[in-house]
């Protein structure tokens, strides 16, 4: 099994709905499994910011499928979640990203792993730090650094993990 991270966002149609049921799916991918999830965050939009904040996260999958196949069981996820890719950044009910499969490179015109932008993107790596600083995987490297490296570099201040009252709060209103 390779272990794959995935680094999920919504910001449509109930993003901590979206968000949680799209964690329950990932883990029901064929020869896949579900193996830890991070808390939820909420961070501003990238790009255009006349759109709602979106709920991030990210899951940790061992997976027997090869980064192509992941990748189109992600987009089909995607799919059933009615995604539809209208503006570059815009808003979503799931966006689903291949953050990281192994320790591999990979560039393809389809699928670059590491993702591309994730040292860059607060919403990604503190997540993922949590799923990490938690787990006894292997050091997770990004351009020769190490993840707490491009973390210093980030401004924390944009996003905001949401405590188990702030999740259930959301999800009645």
């Amino acid at each position: 099994m390779t272990l794959a991270y995935i680094g999920l966002g919504s910001n449509l149609d109930d993003p901590i709905s979206q968000i949680r049921h799209a964690l329950s799916e990932l883990g029901e991918l064929p020869l896949c499994q579900l193996v830890a999830t991070s808390s939820l965050y909420t961070t501003r939009p990238v790009g255009p910011q006349d759109q709602p904040d979106f709920i991030n996260a990210v899951a940790a999958l061992e997976t027997k499928l090869s980064p192509l196949a992941l990748l189109d069981q992600l987009q089909a996820l995607e799919q059933r979640h009615r995604r539809r890719r209208l503006q570059h950044w815009g808003p979503r009910t799931l966006d689903l990203d291949l953050l990281l499969y192994d320790q591999e490179m990979i560039k393809r015109p389809r699928l670059q792993v590491p993702h591309p932008y994730m040292h860059e993107r607060a919403f990604v790596l503190v997540p993922l730090e949590e799923l990490v600083s938690t787990a006894k995987h292997k050091p997770i490297m990004l351009h020769h650094q190490p993840l707490t490296y491009w973390l210093t570099h980030l401004d924390q201040h944009e996003i905001q993990r949401l405590d188990d009252a702030d999740v259930s709060t959301s999800a009645t209103v």
